[in-house]
């Protein structure tokens, strides 16, 4: 997309764990412009909002009153920002976006939903680098979960490489998001999802339908991030670095290692607030590269998902890909990284950006 071409003007329907980070990484794209975020609280999550200059109005009429009291300047309800916009990224609560698509649909307004709604919804659900073509020009599609996005991810890049026959993951995932850990949750246990297989696999194969794939969830005493235990039968014998490069190759992928100090999730926490990321943000898959293992025709892996940030991209790609602004999805994943500062290991020089022009 060139410079002189009209940017994407994009509201945020939502102004939560997502929605936030949604509109900040839109305000970082040379092509889009955000016109404004809705949401239906008073509190300090909207109150940032107005504190960062961004646009707010009330997504529930009812609820204008309220916000205003509280000190928000509102700047119209949810059809004064929708009128504004070319597509609204839809981050309300499980639920709530569904009862929104009627409005959405009325007004002509194209919409990328959450992984919190059904892939019913839109009959499309998206990971930038398995289906981007798939969404051009399309009214409206879904980014899937955090773990399937980054179960995606990584098988997509060993099919890609012509590793991949078959994938079995276990899956430990937070308790509940870190804001909300004063609402209760999870102590001194383990609780294992009630179903096998666990949502994530078979969420994956509304994006890739012919993967065969099969994952067994668990929750734990922990509200940072999730961990991902894959075992991979390989289409044939093949080598430890083979699978790594396969990694390498894909988009969205970060090695980080033991030797490094990198010995657990909270040690990644860290490292991401070390190295400057906005709220400690980690937008990649961080896959541990020295314990990889393969023997034969068989791979072993663990990574780490930061649940609050991976679909970030995913979204901003989306926004692209229904736009019609950019109709190849290499180039739409290349100028998100770049806006983001995304890298392929956290420890080296070695940046997207750099890369690129390398």
């Amino acid at each position: 997309m060139t410079e002189d071409k009209v940017k994407v003007k994009v509201a945020v329907n939502g102004y939560g764990v997502i929605g936030k980070r949604v509109a900040d990484a839109v305000r970082l794209q040379p092509d889009m412009e955000l016109v404004g975020v809705g949401d239906v609280v008073s509190d300090y999550r909207v109150k940032t909002a107005v504190e960062l200059g961004i646009p707010v109005y009330a997504s529930l009429s009812e609820k204008a009153g309220e916000m205003e009291e509280a000190g928000i300047p509102l700047q119209g309800d949810l059809n004064d920002l929708l009128a504004q916009a070319d597509i609204v990224v839809d981050c309300t609560p499980k639920g709530i976006g569904a009862k929104n698509l009627d409005l959405y649909k009325d007004l002509g307004i194209k919409v990328v939903y959450q992984g919190g709604e059904k892939h019913s919804l839109t009959g499309h659900s998206f990971v930038a680098q398995a289906n981007y073509e798939s969404a051009l020009g399309r009214a409206s599609t879904r980014i899937v979960s955090c773990n399937t996005t980054s179960t995606v991810r990584t098988l997509l890049a060993l099919r890609q490489a012509g590793l991949l026959k078959k994938a079995r993951g276990v899956l430990i995932r937070r308790a509940t998001d870190p804001w909300e850990s004063d609402h209760g949750g999870i102590m001194n246990t383990v609780v294992p999802e009630p179903h096998i297989p666990s949502h994530q696999g078979p969420d994956a194969k509304t994006v890739v339908p012919d993967l065969d794939v099969v994952t067994i969830a668990a929750k734990a005493a922990h509200t940072q991030t999730h961990n991902h235990y894959w075992i991979v039968e390989l289409s044939r014998e093949a080598s430890r670095e083979e699978a790594l490069e396969a990694f390498r190759a894909a988009p969205r992928i970060a090695f980080i290692r033991i030797q490094d100090g990198i010995v657990a999730l909270n040690s990644t926490i860290e490292l991401m607030k070390d190295l400057g990321r906005p709220r400690g943000d980690m937008w990649e898959v961080a896959l541990w590269e020295d314990i990889l293992k393969v023997n034969g025709n068989e791979l072993y892996y663990t990574y780490q998902v930061y649940n609050e940030a991976i679909v970030v991209p995913e979204n901003i790609d989306a926004i692209r890909a229904l736009a019609g602004t950019v109709e190849i999805g290499e180039i739409s994943i290349r100028m998100t990284d770049e806006a983001l500062g995304m890298r392929q290991d956290f420890l080296s020089r070695a940046t997207i950006s750099d890369s690129a022009k390398g």
